[in-house]
């Protein structure tokens, strides 16, 4: 790890200071430290957002759901609100990583990261949420954009993530063992204006699939999916899964998300 300056502000504004003279921002620290570690990354001043307490928490706003920043997994899965409004992205949530990494990664860190196999960003595309920062709102159909990247400028921090509670949501992942990211995973919800599913762990990035919405929009059934071509050219394929195993893991799990979120 290379040397570099740590501050910790208490305050938002603070913060937004720090960030915005090129300071990295810390948040759970679950990709970051790691990175640093092995010398993929090389800040010189680090932002801990850890203190500033705005940005911690949940709280319900009509019928929406909203989620601070540096709100940790695991307060997220354990929060009553949650697990009432939106039961699948509490669910999500505990199926996180192991029980550390739920403790210290946080829903804005995961989201800035946009690992193209975490979870959140599934919960964000499938549900229609907003990415709230410093700086203005941002639809979740225009925030992620492919691998490791995001509509976010240099030195913006998220603040918050706005959740529309939908009609019915539910996440299904098929875990690598190891890391136990998605090897691939998809998150289903039936909103006012139609259902949405966005695979995570398939590609590089979190994305939609048209032709399952459309399939469920007919009928929010998982027979309704069977029969939905998932175009392998489109996935991934590693030592873990070919391409055409993850196409086929897509049809699988979004099935698997259907019967969950129908009860």
């Amino acid at each position: 790890m290379y040397a570099f300056t740590l501050e910790q502000p208490k305050t938002l504004a603070d913060a937004k200071r720090l960030a915005a003279g090129g300071a990295q921002a810390l948040a759970g620290g679950q990709t970051l430290i790691a990175s640093m570690k092995q010398r993929l990354m090389r800040p010189e001043n680090l932002v801990d957002l850890g203190g500033v307490s705005e940005l911690r928490g949940v709280k319900v706003e009509g019928q929406t759901l909203v989620i601070g920043a540096m709100t940790p997994h695991q307060e997220v899965a354990d929060n009553a609100d949650v697990k009432k409004l939106i039961p699948g992205l509490a669910a999500l949530a505990n199926g996180i990583g192991d029980r550390q990494v739920r403790a210290r990664g946080t829903i804005g860190g995961s989201v800035a990261n946009d690992d193209p196999a975490a979870c959140y960003p599934s919960a964000v595309l499938g549900l229609g949420a907003t990415v709230v920062t410093d700086r203005r709102q941002i639809a979740a159909d225009d925030f992620f954009q492919g691998l490791y990247t995001t509509a976010l400028e240099p030195g913006e921090l998220i603040t918050a993530i706005r959740f529309p509670v939908p009609t019915k949501a539910a996440y299904a992942k098929f875990r690598q063992p190891a890391s136990r990211f998605a090897l691939v995973g998809v998150f289903v919800a039936l909103t006012p204006s139609g259902p949405r599913v966005a695979v995570t762990g398939t590609g590089n990035g979190v994305f939609r699939h048209a032709g399952l919405e459309a399939a469920l929009a007919k009928s929010f059934t998982p027979e309704a999916v069977a029969g939905v071509k998932v175009d392998a050219s489109e996935m991934n394929g590693d030592l873990h899964a070919s391409a055409a195993y993850r196409a086929h893991l897509v049809t699988v799990q979004t099935q698997a998300a259907v019967r969950q979120a129908n009860g």
